[in-house]
């Protein structure tokens, strides 16, 4: 079976090759002299070295995966894939992402089937579906590290938009300037509201969008404020001093409840973590005894039975110890 996964993988990477060129030597020359124009480049001249670029209309897209896209194309999945790299804060395209889980799962596959002796290597499959999700877990882990650090930027910049507003300037000019006084990610997500407003998006279209990009109830609270005062009037200033102390007592109580959650979450992972430290402990102590869970019919439904039990305890636990506030 690894024979047959070798040449899947080397026939997947002559077809990203061959798609690539083929792409690039049918592509028309009507559509490449538009989008030298859209690029900033002059028509009808070749381009030279150390030569500058035009201000750019048009972002080239340098995306090769087009035939895995339509592939997962009725999963949804180009869509959800960008809401996560967005959220994350990277530039990839999704296809980047298809193509890196592709690409660790066939190397935890081959790994796996290279180095556990022969009576194993039917299991090679596991340590492959764990190298494919590596990416879209770095993903998830800089999605929350992003939105932990924008949640804690976001009460000063609100006020930072109330006293502005005092000062005179209207939200629009508000909203421009925090990116100067911010760090980031909070500086990025308000610069993109602010010009995707300046060039011509309405107000609480660009408002709605910040909010789909980034996932927070107080966000959420700061778009809904927003748009309820431009629609009934009142003092927005004074409403966004409250909303920033509101999210403060939030942050304060949330910390409250992960200091007081922790014994639980630390009970979970320790339950979770001592059946799989006992399995692999038996699995080089007394191999023979384990082959009973991998070769006998009622081996592997009383294993598959024990995996199911025991993510279903932790996740109950997890659901237990996980408080919204």
């Amino acid at each position: 079976m690894g024979f047959y996964i070798a040449i899947f993988a080397a026939i997947w990477i002559v077809s990203l090759g061959a798609w690539w060129m083929m792409s690039n030597a049918f592509r028309s020359a009507e559509v490449d002299k538009m989008k030298s124009r859209l690029m900033g480049a002059p028509a009808g001249k070749k381009k030279k070295r150390g030569s500058k670029k035009g201000p750019a209309l048009l972002e080239a897209d340098q995306t090769t995966g087009q035939v895995v896209m339509r592939m997962l194309k009725r999963f949804r999945y180009q869509e959800r894939a960008q809401v996560l790299i967005e959220q994350a804060g990277l530039k990839w395209k999704p296809a980047r992402l298809a193509h890196a889980c592709l690409a660790l799962f066939l190397l935890g596959f081959v790994l796996a089937w290279f180095g556990l002796p022969t009576a194993y290597q039917g299991m090679a499959i596991l340590p492959g579906l764990i190298f494919a999700t590596l990416p879209v877990v770095h993903l998830t882990r800089l999605r929350k590290k992003r939105l932990h650090k924008f949640e804690e930027l976001f009460p000063d910049s609100l006020e930072f938009v109330s006293r502005s507003m005092r000062a005179g300037h209207a939200f629009s000019v508000s909203l421009e300037m925090i990116h100067r006084e911010f760090q980031e990610p909070l500086a990025s997500e308000f610069r993109r509201t602010f010009e995707e407003h300046n060039l011509g998006l309405p107000l609480d279209t660009a408002l709605l969008g910040m909010s789909r990009r980034v996932p927070s109830m107080d966000v959420h609270f700061f778009v809904s404020a927003v748009l309820l005062q431009r629609k009934t009037g009142g003092n927005l200033a004074e409403i966004l001093d409250k909303l920033a102390g509101l999210i403060r007592e939030r942050f304060k109580l949330r910390g409250k409840i992960r200091a007081i959650s922790a014994h639980g979450r630390m009970t979970g992972m320790a339950l979770t973590c001592i059946p799989l430290a006992v399995a692999l402990i038996m699995f080089y102590v007394n191999s023979e005894y384990v082959q009973f869970f991998f070769t006998d019919t009622t081996g592997q439904i009383m294993a598959g039975a024990a995996v199911g039990f025991q993510i279903l305890g932790y996740l109950i636990i997890k659901k237990i110890v996980t408080i919204e506030v």
